[in-house]
């Protein structure tokens, strides 16, 4: 098999879109689901362990075929460069710190233990390049990702401007503060800004209760426009895949007529 057919399979493109391709990514995903299944439960039976050790295995497989195509992948620089950079992009650097606690790296210790259930937990990230529906979201939030910036700038201004507020003005019974310490009032209005409240801390005087109504409202519209932008952008991703298909489909067809 020569290297293109590799990251034809490996890769996805709308343009080379395989039933191979389309196989691989299912079977990877089916690996990812049975190396989560053994961090669902404290005691490691032996098959959890195997189910650990054949994914692993499928992992360390894919993450050497991305290697190995590595200059197909990175285009933009020279081939020689794109073997060398491939390893310290970070997918690779994911891939690899998902693969490394299953291959003896890491001692036994309790609290090295819990590092590699952590960094396995990583391999949750690998179904951003699996997932065709999770790539299409990725390509929707990059899109928009000014907007998206921009709402989630003004969130955090006016999460600050809440908290600063709030802690300079709210005070409990007796003139005792209801907010400890800034970042007690930053997570009070986090949590009233995503309309959570959690109610764990809340105002007592009159200013206090006034400013949570207005976060709270000022938080259903924060939320609300990028929830609507994302919507309508992935309805258009949608819309364009499918158009791109139809004609793909067609020009199929004209040169089978042609023929």
């Amino acid at each position: 098999m020569k290297r293109t057919d590799i990251f034809n399979i490996i890769e996805y493109d709308d343009e080379h879109q395989s039933r191979w391709s389309t196989v691989y990514d299912a079977v990877m995903l089916v690996m990812i689901v049975a190396s989560i299944i053994p961090l669902m439960f404290r005691e490691q039976t032996l098959a959890f362990i195997w189910m650990d050790q054949i994914s692993v295995c499928f992992f360390i497989l894919d993450y050497l075929c991305r290697w190995l195509t590595a200059d197909f992948k990175h285009k933009n620089v020279k081939a020689q460069v794109a073997f060398v950079i491939h390893p310290f992009t970070p997918m690779a650097i994911l891939d690899l710190l998902s693969i490394l606690p299953s291959v003896g790296v890491f001692g036994r210790s309790l609290k090295v233990l819990r590092v590699v259930r952590l960094l396995k937990t990583l391999r949750l990230f690998r179904f951003l390049r699996y997932s065709r529906q999770i790539q299409v979201l990725v390509k929707v939030l990059r899109k928009e990702k000014k907007i998206l910036l921009t709402v989630m700038g003004i969130a955090i201004f006016y999460i600050f401007v809440t908290a600063t507020i709030m802690f300079n003005v709210e005070t409990g019974e007796e003139g005792s503060a209801v907010f400890a310490t800034f970042f007690d009032a930053l997570y009070w209005a986090t949590t009233t800004l995503t309309t959570v409240g959690y109610g764990d801390i809340s105002p007592v005087s009159e200013v206090g209760r006034l400013i949570s109504m207005i976060s709270s409202l000022f938080g259903v519209a924060v939320i609300a426009l990028p929830s609507g932008v994302i919507t309508a952008s992935y309805l258009d991703e949608l819309r364009e895949q499918k158009k791109m298909k139809e004609e793909k489909s067609e020009e199929t067809q004209l040169e089978r007529g042609g023929d």
